[in-house]
């Protein structure tokens, strides 16, 4: 039982996030183990196969990670053959990032763990609990991404499809079969 003292650590949502963010780690890797696969590396991975081209500027903008490892994922991911650098064609010292047949089939291959790591994170949470969570995380973060050290940075195309794929993902959501009884079910509308 923690002393009443240690309760200013651990109500604190700072520390809980902190340590939320620690379980989602260890759940992903323990999910992912056979895949050899960081979180970063899986979000860079998934970012350059949705934008083939790009370079580790816009990666870091994309994924919302500092400069300062990017350099250390990509070549992680390159001597892995996931990935590869093709020089720039205006300027030949930028490196443009793009998949490899080996990465796409990783993406393919990884999936599985990946969405049942996301199910091991929420699975303790009721499920109206769980669409909340989400909402007011995602709301946290949008509201709160100038104070990052790596702030979400997206531009105006990649911000329309993002909408667009929320409207779509809302609209699928919104509207839910749940039995009722033996044989009969009906279409219950989740709140957002």
């Amino acid at each position: 039982m923690p002393k009443k003292a240690d309760l200013r650590i651990y109500e604190k949502p700072g520390h809980l996030i902190r340590r939320l963010q620690q379980i989602s780690f260890a759940l992903f890797m323990d999910e992912t183990r056979d895949f050899d696969i960081t979180p970063v590396q899986y979000s860079a991975i998934l970012a350059i196969d949705n934008h083939p081209g790009i370079d580790q500027t816009a990666l870091c903008n994309i994924i919302a990670h500092d400069r300062s490892t990017i350099g250390d994922v990509v070549t992680r991911l390159e001597r892995k053959k996931i990935i590869k650098r093709i020089p720039g064609v205006d300027d030949r010292r930028t490196k443009r990032l793009y998949i490899t047949s080996a990465g796409r089939q990783l993406i393919r291959d990884i999936e599985p763990a990946v969405q049942l790591t996301q199910k091991r994170i929420l699975e303790p949470l009721k499920i109206n609990e769980r669409v909340a969570f989400v909402q007011l995380l995602k709301r946290l973060v949008h509201i709160n991404n100038e104070h990052s050290r790596a702030p979400l940075r997206i531009n105006e195309r990649i911000r329309r499809r993002l909408a667009s794929e929320r409207a779509s993902h809302a609209s699928a959501v919104s509207k839910k079969i749940v039995p009722v009884g033996p044989g009969k079910r009906k279409t219950d509308r989740v709140s957002q």
